[in-house]
């Protein structure tokens, strides 16, 4: 058997593992996808015909707003949800499971592989649930096509497997499951201070910076234009060089990270 296909089989089977492991404790994914889900409902139902009437010509259409944030709701769900693999990753570095995988004869990549690919399988289950509940809400894509709709979905796979690798070199980087789900915070913190509430150029002077330099905007602006209709210009191509970065970034450091022997 080639190295190639003993890579694919073993990261099959951590990939099974990952999934099966997420299946018998469900509480973490389920508390990380309530999140954005209470937000949704009080962004829409609580604040919905203030904020509306705020970005918009003064005139509350709490419709509209829903229409607005619901592409920000759904990247701040992929932050959270991969804000798990880094307590997974942290749990296996601590509870002495990878050790005994080191002295097996098995794909050393493949024990990172399987926890990337289970996490990214997590996050589009994530975006698929609170989509639903965003459509039960009444949000309606606008004039998408079957392009645009790809384009979507593929820049949701894109974002969640580049936060996913940060977040497993945040988790290989912590020493305990607690540290990890700390360290990872910013990755649910981030979408908050983006466009994914309210446009940049409604946010103050000080503040813009913050929210226009940053991974997530163009990224959230990108999904908006793609399911919405709006302008992307060039966040498109900035999203996808951020994401690229990021996934370069966080695989290089998860590696490294990995491969050195334990003390």
């Amino acid at each position: 058997m080639s190295s190639l296909s003993l890579a694919v089989r073993d990261s099959s089977t951590m990939l099974r593992r990952n999934l099966l492991h997420a299946r018998r404790y469900p509480s973490l994914t389920l508390n990380l996808l309530l999140t954005p889900v209470m937000l949704l409902l009080l962004f829409v139902y609580v604040f919905g015909d203030v904020m509306s009437a705020g970005i918009g010509d003064g005139k509350a259409d709490r419709s509209e707003y829903l229409a607005y944030v619901v592409p920000g709701i759904l990247m701040l769900t992929i932050g959270g949800t991969t804000i798990g693999s880094a307590v997974s990753v942290a749990m296996d570095m601590t509870e002495g499971i990878v050790a005994r995988f080191r002295t097996m004869a098995i794909h050393r990549a493949s024990v990172l592989i399987g926890h990337v690919a289970g996490s990214v399988l997590q996050c589009v289950a994530g975006v698929v649930l609170v989509g639903a509940v965003a459509v039960a809400l009444g949000f309606r894509a606008t004039d998408t096509t079957v392009l645009e709709w790809v384009l979507a979905f593929g820049l949701l796979v894109l974002v969640s497997l580049a936060l996913t690798w940060i977040a497993v070199g945040m988790g290989l980087s912590s020493p305990n499951a607690e540290a990890a789900s700390n360290n990872a915070l910013p990755l649910m913190i981030l979408p908050l201070l983006s466009s994914a509430f309210v446009p940049v150029d409604a946010m103050p002077g000080w503040f813009r910076p913050i929210a226009e330099y940053q991974p997530f905007t163009p990224a959230i602006e990108t999904l908006r234009g793609l399911l919405l209709g709006s302008e992307i210009g060039h966040n498109g191509w900035l999203a996808v060089a951020w994401c690229a970065g990021l996934a370069v970034l966080g695989h290089l450091w998860s590696t490294s990270l990995f491969n050195r022997e334990p003390k």
